[in-house]
């Protein structure tokens, strides 16, 4: 899947495969292997091109900070970021996507390809560490594609549901 995304203020296009505890991602420069545990909310250990790193990851709105051995990361969906009039950068409303809030396992899909929703109906069940979470419509549309089923793996940035706006 690829995505855009801001890094520290500069914009990078990867394209990633990800499956349980594995990433592969492809940069325009090379093409990275890496594992990951999740050792707590805030912390993975990550293993890339065979060496071990420990991270530490925050989240403040629609930005993810980083932390790998000593330096920071700040990370956003740059498709979530427009430039204003004033030239100053903004971010568009954060719930525009139907994403797991983290890794997460779907335990159901609610709605199918043509269904019209309303938003705040449930649309997806995820279960992370033991708890389910139902995630809802951002906003009023009809679902024009479906990217999960029951049983698949996802991550925050996995765009689960598709919903053209009305």
């Amino acid at each position: 899947m690829e995505y855009n995304l801001m890094v520290n203020q500069e914009k990078k296009c990867i394209n990633a495969v990800i499956s349980d505890q594995h990433i592969q991602v492809q940069t325009e420069n090379a093409l990275h292997d890496a594992g990951f545990v999740n050792i707590s909310d805030h912390q993975v250990l990550l293993t890339v091109d065979g060496k071990i790193f420990n991270a530490f990851v925050s989240h403040h709105g629609n930005t993810k900070t980083v932390a790998i051995q000593g330096r920071s990361y700040e990370i956003r969906d740059a498709d979530l970021i427009e430039e204003t009039s004033s030239g100053k950068k903004s971010v568009l409303n954060a719930a525009t996507i139907v994403a797991s809030p983290m890794p997460a396992v779907v335990t159901g899909i609610l709605v199918k390809t043509g269904d019209r929703v309303e938003k705040g109906r449930g649309l997806v069940i995820v279960s992370a560490m033991k708890m389910e979470t139902t995630l809802f419509a951002p906003f009023d549309g009809t679902i024009s594609g479906i990217n999960a089923k029951p049983g698949d793996k996802v991550m925050p940035t996995q765009i689960l549901v598709d919903i053209e706006k009305d």
